[in-house]
């Protein structure tokens, strides 16, 4: 379990977290993003750590991999033919572009339900292209097109696995949502009835997990070091579907698509809504978990790539490529470059 820490900044005087991210305009810095991160190996000792990483936060979709690590493990993905595009939707955060919500209706339609068995709630897509496509057909969209929807299907297939009711599946006392629980406690070394717990926005339970045993179990995931045998090939079985099929677990121009695209398969990598990422080094044998203080997505990802780059993960990706990811220009209305996003200075040094 996570217990030594072997690099950590410091916060400044009041306890804050360090500006970890930093907009400019003009030159000047405009905005500045706070935030924490940790860096954790297979045996649980902190290798990096920036701010406080013991403070429980919600984790939200950034875990959608390890709560699929069920659907994989009990055969429900093998029972119901999932292919590698299935299990990456599986772990996905979508856009709802045709591939996403057809992919979500096969399967549902591969274990014998509607649409309407799912639990997630309906909002239109992501994507600006697939929601005009629909509002121009006069259609309106389904539950398919909630960015969640994978992970619920999967979730579905899982109560048929397991030979229950899937109605109520999205409910903390539903027996799919206690076999992701245990699975969450085992790889984060956590007794998860005794922390707190709340609803993410596609209806399951989040629970408040600090992000030192967060980054713990994706040095797990992303390895299998100390997992029985059927959950190993499980974690390697979903990690090669995303790097086999990256568009499934997030879409067209979306960061986590186009990063694991450029970079698979050293890191995995996934978001999570108010500034959450989590990613799994399988080289290195570590995990990295990381928020952003005010919830900003924009700041997060600029924080992980740096802090990946800072571990030497990135040393043989182009520079080119690490540089579109980790230095973001901004443009005006007009397309004129007039900033940045960028790491802060001096918060990676240590």
């Amino acid at each position: 379990m996570p217990h030594e820490v072997s690099i950590e900044a410091s916060a400044d005087a009041a306890g804050a977290n360090p500006i970890t991210v930093e907009v400019t305009r003009g030159g000047v810095v405009e905005s500045r993003h706070r935030g924490a991160a940790a860096i954790v190996d297979v045996r649980g000792q902190v290798q990096a750590a920036w701010g406080d990483i013991q403070r429980p936060i919600f984790p939200r979709s950034a875990i959608k991999a390890l709560q699929a690590l069920p659907l994989v493990e009990t055969g429900a993905a093998d029972a119901f033919g999932f292919d590698d595009a299935a299990l990456a939707l599986a772990c996905s955060s979508h856009e709802g572009e045709p591939r996403h919500v057809e992919t979500a209706g096969a399967m549902l339609a591969a274990c014998g339900l509607e649409e309407s068995a799912l639990e997630c709630g309906v909002h239109w897509p992501y994507s600006q292209a697939a929601a005009h496509a629909l509002a121009i057909a006069g259609q309106a969209p389904d539950q398919r097109h909630n960015n969640c929807s994978g992970k619920h299907a999967g979730m579905v297939a899982l109560a048929r696995q397991l030979g229950i009711d899937p109605k109520g599946y999205t409910d903390r006392t539903h027996p799919v949502q206690q076999r992701i629980m245990g699975v969450l406690e085992t790889l984060t070394g956590l007794d998860l009835a005794r922390a707190a717990v709340g609803i993410d926005g596609c209806s399951v339970p989040t629970w408040a997990i600090p992000l030192e045993n967060l980054a713990f179990a994706f040095a797990l995931f992303g390895t299998g070091e100390g997992m029985p045998d059927h959950r190993a090939d499980a974690a390697l079985r979903l990690r090669r579907a995303v790097f086999a099929e990256p568009f499934m677990v997030a879409g067209t121009g979306r960061f986590c698509t186009d990063f694991m695209a450029a970079t698979a398969p050293r890191v995995f990598v996934k978001t999570g809504a108010e500034g959450v990422f989590c990613a799994a080094v399988p080289d290195y044998g570590l995990g990295v978990a990381l928020k952003c203080d005010d919830g900003a997505g924009r700041a997060a990802e600029i924080m992980l790539v740096a802090a990946l780059r800072t571990i030497g993960v990135l040393d043989d990706v182009a520079d080119e490529t690490v540089r579109r990811f980790i230095e973001r220009p901004i443009e005006n209305r007009r397309g004129t470059a007039v900033g940045a996003i960028r790491p802060a200075a001096g918060w990676l040094s240590f």
